[in-house]
């Protein structure tokens, strides 16, 4: 389902998506950053994810359609190679309190805070990509 309208609020640092069916989602840019589907942060697999941290005061630095099927936001990280299809973000949008809660989860498993800053994450408490 494709949103009817969308808009980028800088200051509550939030994505709005209107839906013709009524409904009004809002996503944060730190949630929308740090469940990227782009390779850098999906890795390879599953269980091979780049744990993001550090992300709580991204902003989108630009947003851009991609085609009929995606968005492509670049963020103020310089992160920009996820695109974002319609479908991952309805399903971000009608699920966020359980993804947002899963990736809690997996700081907490791994010992990290939300704003510890990337350099930390990366290769600490043993965990590697496999391919290094």
């Amino acid at each position: 389902m494709i949103p009817i309208n969308i808009v980028v609020h800088q200051q509550s640092k939030v994505l709005e998506l209107a839906y013709e069916d009524g409904q009004i989602y809002r996503l944060s840019f730190e949630l929308l950053r740090v469940v990227s589907p782009s390779a850098e942060v999906q890795s390879h697999g599953l269980g091979q994810e780049t744990l993001q941290t550090g992300k709580r005061d991204v902003l989108i630095a630009n947003l851009e359609p991609v085609g009929h099927y995606a968005l492509k936001p670049s963020f103020s990280d310089g992160h920009d190679s996820g695109l974002y299809s319609w479908d991952y973000l309805r399903f971000l949008c009608e699920n966020q309190e359980q993804v947002w809660k899963e990736y809690l989860d997996k700081l907490a498993a791994a010992g990290l805070d939300r704003d510890a800053p990337m350099a930390q994450a990366g290769h600490s408490h043993g965990h590697s990509c496999g391919s290094h």
